[in-house]
């Protein structure tokens, strides 16, 4: 089983030597971790990646190796009885019947319903059209249809609807090691570019070391500030949900902002901008940033890009607690409007074709928030994204 971890991850070109093979391999000698499948993933990861942006590679290898010996984080268990939502079957709705299906009226109704719910409900449940469980009509549970829920207890999102999610979800990084394919991507970022000579004088200047030289009589070698790019961009990353669709589109322009843009920091977010950001999707739930000290960390002369589809509830947008996944304060709007307010350069890439756009409420609405300056993420859009960030 460890040959197959080993030449799995050679073959994900993850860079490991016979030396930390043999290191990782004398560390279970000695038992160095104990005998958790969570404890020999990190000594694994430690001994054997040398670079961040191997961590993605090297985490697909090791679930598919080990899929199955995996143990659920305590901190992932809800406080609901399990045996309530475990799926027996999936249940399928006709048009018609989902069109007979009315959604309970407003966010604040569902939430105070779903408080009332849990306080009566004593029992597993299995079906209808009331209280928590699997395969019903219910606005809350999992493996149903309602046209505005509360999904808890289902692994990923199936029709699209729920406004709020129970569940402790994971995500991944982006891969900024993913070829692009096509360099089409890295010549609309290079718009963006601005030179100027600035830091140490480290680099010859031929013209005038020659005219210094023959002025004087002897060598007399110039040096001047190496050409660089001063353009300072502040990335923000949409990940998980409706977005795992477009994770190929998003890493590809993630690796070539992060070749094209020297001065790029980034910072990943769920559906809409909130009181936090994080920079490791692993560590989220434990290792976030404020918002406002983004805000204050970088000037405003800092270009802000966003990356995202923009597709969720209206209540993510416009109300506070609208948060799929967490009780937040104050609104999305309220957060989007500052970074508008903060930063006067800045723009959001969808990577939802634009024609789609009109069908979707919140689309439209973080659209407006952002000046109209939405672009879809396709060669012609960046074009037009960094021209706008040029000005």
């Amino acid at each position: 089983m460890l040959l197959r971890f080993f030449t799995e991850l050679r073959q994900a070109k993850v860079p490991v030597s016979l030396k930390e093979w043999l290191a990782l391999m004398e560390g279970l000698d000695r038992q160095v971790v104990g005998r958790s499948v969570d404890e020999f993933y990190y000594l694994s990861r430690a001994v054997l990646v040398k670079d961040e942006k191997n961590l993605d590679k090297f985490d697909r290898v090791f679930g598919s190796v080990f899929k199955g010996l995996e143990r659920l984080d305590e901190t992932a268990v809800v406080e609901i009885p399990d045996e309530w939502l475990r799926r027996l079957n999936e249940r399928f709705l006709t048009d018609e019947e989902k069109a007979r299906i009315e959604a309970m009226g407003g966010f604040e109704k569902l939430m105070d319903e779903l408080r009332k719910r849990l306080e009566e409900q004593k029992e597993r449940h299995e079906g209808g059209s009331k209280w928590i469980g699997t395969a019903g009509t219910s606005p809350f549970g999992a493996y149903g249809y309602n046209p505005e829920g509360v999904r808890i207890g289902q692994e990923s999102s199936r029709n699209g609807r729920a406004v709020k999610v129970w569940d402790k979800r994971e995500y991944r990084n982006l891969d900024d090691s993913v070829e692009l394919g096509t360099r089409n991507i890295k010549v609309a970022l290079r718009r963006l570019r601005k030179w100027a000579r600035e830091g140490a004088e480290e680099e010859l200047d031929l013209a005038e070391t020659i005219e210094s030289t023959a002025r004087h009589g002897y060598l007399d070698v110039v040096l001047k500030p190496e050409r660089r790019n001063t353009v300072k961009v502040l990335l923000f990353l949409d990940v998980g949900g409706s977005m795992d669709s477009h994770i190929k589109l998003c890493e590809e322009l993630f690796s070539a902002a992060r070749t094209e843009f020297k001065n790029l920091e980034f910072f990943y977010f769920h559906n809409c901008l909130y009181e936090g950001v994080w920079k490791d999707n692993r560590r989220r739930h434990d290792e976030k940033t404020p918002t406002w000290d983004v805000l204050h960390r970088f000037p405003p002369d800092w270009k802000v890009i966003f990356v995202g589809d923009a597709t969720m509830s209206p209540y993510e947008v416009a109300m506070p607690g609208g948060s799929i996944e967490h009780w937040n304060e104050e609104a999305g709007a309220v957060w989007l409007q500052r970074v508008a307010d903060t930063y006067a350069k800045a723009v959001w890439l969808n990577p939802t074709a634009e024609r789609f756009w009109n069908y979707t409420q919140s689309t439209e609405m973080i659209r407006q928030i952002m000046g109209d300056r939405m672009f879809p993420l396709t060669i012609e859009g960046l074009d037009r994204a960094m021209k706008e960030l040029g000005r």
